[in-house]
């Protein structure tokens, strides 16, 4: 694996450094610490989970409010390329739509021809407008039921409508913040409010201290460029100055070329005569050049010979290498080969495997769902036979009473008769 740049990490972790110096003497950054802390706060509460049932469902409802949003603001669209999403939608959601567009078409001209003149007509077309209103929210309703009965169907309708209304855009944007402000506050409890308040607090008293500061630099700024723009004005009116003068030295100037180019000539015709003297002595002087050159150029050859012995051992020593690399790699290739094949052999495997567990899986529900109505079967049975056993017991039970009672009735009768006879005799 490659390496990352050493340079490159050091100038990174220096701009660093830069950054996380103030840009400014006197502004106080906020403390690392505190601010690293709170950040792992929030993040840790936007990581956990919901507890209580009650803000589950507040949230579960937010969103399925958002997708009912999302689907009714794509409900225009459809209407107007109904004829491309027919097939797609069906006979049923297609008759809603065209309904919805009758409904919609009707409250545009109600509304178009909406008098305030006469107020007997304008209750009547109040009264018609609600009505009219509730159907075409009756009708949204169904739609949106009809189409939430079909996740795929409204999966394929928001990848291929993409044309959507900018204020319905704006209002699901913002009910989506809404949503994540809510679940961020249920997230949130009073000791995490608290904190948090608290750290606004002092992030505001570091923004005014910090505010304070750069308004006195920006005073010292006006300052410094005040008294910089002064100079700049004395030093335009020193420019003008010196523009006037070089105006007069170049007045000067002409005058004074021409009594030079005249001392120039005479001058010129001297010094013709002098350089024909060192135009011979430096000749001598190129004689003894060429010759010390031919000197270095023999040395020069010579090491330049010992340079390229020098340059041919490293190319071979580099060749070697790049040889030894070549072998290793191939070497490498090789073992990587081996292990891809035994990868994708054990990656078949998996695959195998995970059928036979999905087919098992299947056996294994339907097993258990025989087992389920096995069970099921026999407590319906054993409840019909506890009953039978309870209606049995109590039909012995007025049996052996009925017994009884006719036993002793009989008894009370068999005495009544034996006294009867006594008292007679």
């Amino acid at each position: 694996m490659a390496t990352g740049n050493p340079t490159v990490l050091q100038g990174s972790s220096r701009d660093t450094k830069q950054r996380n110096k103030p840009l400014i003497k006197g502004v106080q950054t906020p403390n690392k610490e505190v601010i690293g802390l709170d950040a792992k706060k929030m993040l840790d509460r936007s990581r956990s989970k919901l507890n209580t049932r009650e803000t589950q469902r507040i949230i579960s409802v937010l969103d399925e409010t958002i997708v009912k949003l999302e689907l009714s603001s794509l409900i225009p669209c459809i209407i107007d390329s109904l004829d491309r999403f027919a097939d797609m939608l069906g006979p049923a959601i297609t008759n809603d739509l065209i309904e919805h567009q009758k409904l919609s078409s009707k409250v545009e001209d109600l509304l178009s021809s909406f008098q305030e003149e006469d107020t007997s007509r304008a209750e009547e077309q109040r009264d018609c407008l609600c009505l009219l209103e509730q159907h075409l929210k009756s009708s949204v309703r169904n739609i949106l039921r009809r189409l939430l009965a079909n996740p795929s169907l409204c999966q394929a309708l928001k990848y291929e409508v993409c044309a959507k209304q900018s204020s319905a855009e704006a209002f699901i944007k913002a009910f989506r913040e809404f949503r994540n402000f809510m679940h961020e506050r249920l997230l949130t409890s009073l000791l995490e409010e608290k904190e948090k308040i608290q750290f606004m607090e002092n992030i505001s008293r570091r923004i005014t201290k910090n505010t304070e500061t750069l308004t006195a630099l920006k005073a010292e700024l006006a300052a410094t460029t005040q008294s910089r723009d002064e100079k700049i004005h004395r030093k335009d009116n020193t420019i003008k100055n010196l523009k006037n003068s070089l105006q007069d030295v170049a007045n000067n100037y002409k005058i004074s070329v021409l009594q030079i180019t005249q001392e120039g000539e005479n001058q010129q015709k001297e010094e013709l005569r002098s350089s024909q003297a060192k135009c011979a002595k430096l000749q001598q002087d190129i004689q003894q050049l060429r010759a010390q050159l031919c000197t270095l150029v023999l040395e020069h050859r010579e090491s330049e010979l010992a340079l390229r012995k020098k340059k041919c051992k490293v190319e071979m020593e580099i060749e070697k290498w790049i040889q030894k690399y070549d072998a290793d790699m191939g070497e490498k290739q090789a073992e990587y080969e081996e292990l891809y094949a035994l990868y994708s052999e054990e990656k078949a495997q998996v695959s195998l495997l995970q059928e036979k567990h999905a087919v098992l899986i299947q056996e294994y529900s339907q097993i258990e769902e025989e087992r389920r109505i096995r069970q099921k079967k026999k407590e319906r049975d054993l409840e019909e036979l506890t009953t039978m056993t309870l209606a049995a017991t109590r039909i012995q039970a007025f049996w052996r009473g009925y017994l009884v009672r006719l036993f002793f009735k009989s008894k009370k009768k068999k005495k009544k008769k034996g006294g009867g006879k006594k008292s007679y005799i």
